[in-house]
């Protein structure tokens, strides 16, 4: 229906979805670029210069945009910090996450735990169960050594090595089965190759016959907050799967960006 076939209302209505939906392209296009002037606004918006600078002036009265007073040019203002200061106290983790959780669960046929840095371990904050994994041990709640877990891995090898040493100081690496890693050192040389990854794998170290791969999930900031894992036994499952791993970082991307996460 053409604009003009409008009733006044739905015509105002239009109008206004419009002008929400063009101030939100200035908002990417100042985030993308840093700084733009009216005239490329306007252009790379198809929209006369004139449209554009209401645009522009509105977005300033809000403190959405501010303008350079030396150059005229605009770029995004303290507003905006504001408003994205105001998301991560909102956001809980586990809400944001538990969709992709089952999804996964469902999809990988296992189970799949969230799991966070607290106190030296790694501490399961929700989990969901495959078809497969019925009757499995309800990890939630659980606290899991950081240097034996895929998920512990993950939220190792997002510290520095100053904070990693830290947090390990004085403290051995126990042995819980013959598998586990009880060497710093190796922890250390297999901690670069997961950040360099992005995915830690583990066979039977913290219990005969299980097995995980996990991943990390990353906030606003692209710190790491948590870390998503598939797990299942040995006989069954292959943390290294082609078909589960890719579902495995989906999951995690797609959580971190629920978590405010904008990769690069």
């Amino acid at each position: 229906m053409p604009p003009s076939d409008l009733e006044p209302a739905e015509n105002g209505v239009a109008a206004g979805v419009q002008s929400v939906d063009r101030a939100a392209t200035v908002l990417q296009i100042l985030a993308r670029e840093g700084q733009a002037g009216v005239s490329e606004i306007a252009a790379e918006m198809g929209i006369h210069k004139s449209t554009a600078s209401r645009l522009l002036g509105a977005l300033v009265s809000r403190e959405l945009v501010q303008q350079d007073r030396d150059r005229g040019r605009y770029q995004l203002g303290f507003g905006i910090l504001r408003l994205a200061a105001a998301i991560p106290g909102r956001l809980n983790l586990v809400q944001e996450a538990g969709p992709f959780l089952r999804e996964l669960a469902a999809s990988a046929e296992e189970t799949v735990n969230l799991a966070v840095l607290r106190s030296g371990y790694a501490v399961n904050v929700d989990q969901a169960r495959g078809p497969s994994s019925l009757g499995t041990q309800d990890w939630v709640g659980s606290l899991t050594p950081l240097h034996a877990t895929a998920s512990g891995k993950v939220l190792l090898a997002a510290l520095t090595a100053e904070e990693r040493g830290a947090l390990l100081q004085g403290t051995r690496l126990p042995r819980f089965t013959s598998r586990t890693l009880t060497s710093r050192v190796r922890l250390e040389e297999e901690l670069l190759q997961v950040a360099h990854a992005g995915v830690a794998t583990v066979r039977e170290e913290y219990e005969i016959g299980l097995v995980s791969a996990a991943v990390p999930v990353r906030d606003h900031r692209g710190v790491v907050i948590a870390g998503i894992s598939v797990s299942g036994p040995e006989f069954r499952f292959d943390p290294e799967d082609a078909q589960v791993l890719p579902q495995l970082m989906d999951a995690g991307l797609a959580v971190s960006r629920r978590m405010g996460y904008s990769p690069t």
